[in-house]
């Protein structure tokens, strides 16, 4: 819909597509995802209530754990939501202001995300690495100063780039082939020269996930080669295994989105990178919780606890 201004017209609404191509399938993809997305969403919630219940908890990497959690859940609920109805009932319109607060959401949010992994891999890399220095260098006020400046930078990052994009021109047609509202499509309807927002955009994403990745590859470097020098085999594949577990995780965040949004062209690859973004919003908000603490035998101590005061209490 739109409305007309003067000599041009304002968009009131686009239409999000979703996956044409499998709508046929939509109820069983509309199961399949539902169930995807409250599992992710009761693990994430089980790490931010226990870290807050369990003062055992209340450190440094559980802290940020927790945040990272809860920046997990608000990234999937505004993106996964939509596409359940999609699946359900096919493609949904968006109204202009819901679509670019959507967009936002998800980039500050996602841009912020990335910082936080990177500087839950330098946690980890002091804890291991540099124990006997662990409590002074990294405490719950370190922790707080690096988190918020983690949101700091997203915000910063994020906002003038979702203004410009949102002061374009759209001309029509307004069926954004995806199943939210992300900074490709929104560019590819438009009729106004592109070349500068595709640059920004390309420059950022670039910055974000290069000076987040380059971070956690020396932090990962560094565990990997003290893990090398542990004196027992068994605590060597126990180190292992969870570095392994978390590389996976960090692969799988990584990979998809340098596909979707590191490219000096951002119209390009549209098709594909629907199926790309279902990995970050889909796929690792589901596997992180099991990965990086529901694994944990502290964590299970804390829920064997939860669950047994709550027994009591009933």
């Amino acid at each position: 819909m739109t409305t007309e201004m003067g000599n041009g017209t304002m968009v009131q609404e686009f239409t999000l597509e979703g996956f044409p191509a499998v709508q046929h399938l939509g109820k069983v993809l509309f199961m399949v995802h539902l169930l995807a997305y409250l599992a992710s969403l009761t693990g994430n919630v089980v790490i931010v209530t226990i870290t807050c219940a369990d003062s055992l908890l209340q450190t440094p990497m559980y802290f940020f754990l927790s945040i990272f959690s809860f920046t997990e859940c608000c990234v999937t609920s505004s993106v996964i939501p939509k596409l359940l109805v999609i699946f359900l009932l096919g493609p949904q319109t968006i109204s202009f202001p819901a679509c670019f607060i959507q967009a936002f959401v998800f980039l500050f949010l996602g841009a912020a995300g990335f910082f936080l992994m990177a500087v839950m891999s330098v946690d980890r890399y002091v804890a291991i690495c540099k124990p006997l220095h662990y409590p002074t260098i990294m405490n719950l006020r370190t922790g707080l100063l690096l988190v918020t400046a983690c949101f700091s930078l997203g915000l910063t990052l994020i906002t003038g780039l979702v203004v410009k994009v949102s002061q374009l021109s759209f001309c029509g047609p307004h069926v954004i082939p995806h199943f939210f509202c992300d900074l490709g499509p929104l560019i590819h309807l438009s009729c106004s020269d592109t070349t500068s927002v595709e640059t920004l955009t390309f420059v950022l994403a670039l910055c974000i996930l290069l000076t987040s990745l380059i971070i956690t590859i020396i932090a990962y470097s560094n565990i990997v080669v003290t893990i090398i020098c542990l004196p027992s085999a068994k605590e060597r594949r126990k180190a292992f295994s969870t570095c392994s577990s978390h590389l996976i995780v960090l692969s799988l965040m990584y990979g998809s989105c340098v596909f979707i949004y590191v490219k000096p062209k951002q119209t390009n690859r549209l098709e594909s990178n629907r199926g790309a973004a279902l990995v970050t919003t889909v796929v690792t908000p589901l596997l992180n919780p099991v990965i990086y603490t529901l694994r944990n035998k502290q964590v299970h101590q804390s829920l064997r606890e939860m669950m047994c005061r709550i027994k009591i209490s009933k």
